[in-house]
């Protein structure tokens, strides 16, 4: 089933991004590039924060976002309540991630893993359904914070 994806990252993974979002297209899905569109430096933040709110505002259903390591991306994107970022390095975690967690965004760090295996994260992450049950009121507690009940 076709998606709308948001695809963001930093200057380190530039090249893997723009070769995710090409095969994501060629897979059928709507892809909105939000950047970056060169090998310059720039701030991951500012790309973890745009896909965060491309997933907010509803312009996507499911990111995927990308620096060096994955790290700093995915703390950016996990600062908007409405995205849950998991930060995957091969496809059972990228599984997990939606199953148990909802995740709406895949990170992925372009210096560790190879395009294949970001691939293969990404398509068991689009296909992966969430299970519900008693993952959802967990799943509501990340997008709506409260105080330990310790």
């Amino acid at each position: 089933m076709p998606h709308r994806i948001a695809i963001a990252s930093d200057h380190a993974a530039f090249v893997m991004k723009t070769e995710v979002a090409e095969w994501l297209r060629a897979e059928g899905h709507d892809v909105l590039d939000l950047g970056t569109n060169s090998a310059d430096s720039v701030d991951y933040p500012d790309y973890g924060y745009a896909l965060g709110a491309a997933i907010a505002d509803g312009r996507a259903d499911f990111g995927v976002a990308l620096c060096g390591s994955g790290i700093g991306i995915s703390i950016a994107v996990n600062r908007n309540p409405a995205a849950r970022c998991a930060l995957v390095s091969e496809p059972l975690s990228a599984g997990l991630a939606r199953q148990h967690n909802d995740a709406n965004v895949v990170a992925l760090g372009a210096r560790l893993i190879g395009i294949e295996m970001a691939k293969a994260c990404v398509t068991t992450f689009l296909e992966t359904p969430f299970l519900g049950d008693r993952h959802q009121r967990r799943v509501e507690k990340l997008s709506h914070p409260t105080r330990s009940p310790a």
